[in-house]
């Protein structure tokens, strides 16, 4: 299987690529131009902007993972631009060139209701005011009425392998809100490729899947996990699921992650 990836040098993809191309697949990244890829990997040059650069790039293939993403910035044109434009370009591409393949897009948990009286449900009616969720949404719609073969795989808080993620959380405390006692749910990049592998192979065509671990963890226990102190409180919640997934659907799907929790992976040492 001939695989091409995107946003293959940010968090996920840099982590994602070395793991499917150590299970045998083809690879094939796409790069700006100038930029080469790791060993084993083949790289494209191609622009998200630009769908006729694209051709090279998805020719052949038999199934996309598109991971690549803007939401750092606090530029929202930018985040439209690349994450609902991008998208768009890249369906475009696929549809002429490599029309059998299976368009595996990557999300975010994000995209629930901060005052979810639940977990977030893929089935959950959402309309996030944030621009990086909302393009999210807006390109999960444009993939879903495509036509291609399609899974859309929304990933909570992804940790491990050293990507320093988790080290970035007690500077945000302030910024988001958080309570000490709320538990989000999390997934390792080891599982990231777990959930991908099932993604390829068919298991979720057609599907918005949650994907994590079994057990969402306190903020107050993460932040303590990477050495630092949140200030505790008994006081009531406001938004208690707020970046809490159900991943009931991916599991009856198949789905099982194999760091089950944050502390599996602290004691494997891989965090």
């Amino acid at each position: 299987m001939t695989i091409l990836v995107t946003g293959a040098t940010g968090l996920v993809g840099e982590r994602l690529v070395p793991r499917l191309v150590e299970a045998g697949e083809d690879c094939r990244i796409l790069v700006r131009p100038g930029k080469t890829a790791p060993a084993g990997v083949q790289a494209v040059e191609g622009d998200l902007f630009d769908p006729a650069s694209l051709t090279d790039a998805v020719t052949g293939v038999s199934a996309i993972v598109h991971l690549a993403a803007v939401f750092r910035t606090q530029d929202t044109e930018l985040i439209w631009k690349s994450n609902l434009e991008g998208t768009r370009s890249l369906i475009a591409a696929v549809k002429t060139n490599a029309p059998d393949a299976r368009f595996v897009m990557a999300s975010t948990s994000n995209v629930y209701n901060k005052n979810s009286p639940q977990p977030g449900r893929e089935t959950d009616a959402v309309d996030p005011a944030e621009a990086y969720p909302a393009s999210k949404i807006a390109a999960e719609k444009v993939l879903r009425e495509s036509g291609l073969n399609w899974a859309v795989v929304r990933f909570p808080f992804v940790y491990g392998d050293g990507d320093g993620h988790l080290e970035m959380l007690p500077k945000h405390l302030d910024a988001f809100g958080f309570h000490p006692a709320n538990r989000i749910s999390t997934i390792h990049h080891r599982d990231i490729a777990t959930a991908m592998k099932l993604a390829m192979a068919g298991t979720f065509d057609g599907h918005i899947v949650n994907v994590s671990d079994e057990a969402p963890t306190t903020i107050y226990e993460l932040v303590k996990l990477v050495g630092h102190t949140m200030t505790p409180s008994s006081e009531a919640m406001v938004n208690p699921w707020h970046l809490h997934v159900d991943g009931s659907i991916a599991r009856s799907l198949g789905f099982q992650p194999s760091v089950r929790t944050v502390y599996q992976a602290v004691q494997q040492g891989i965090l």
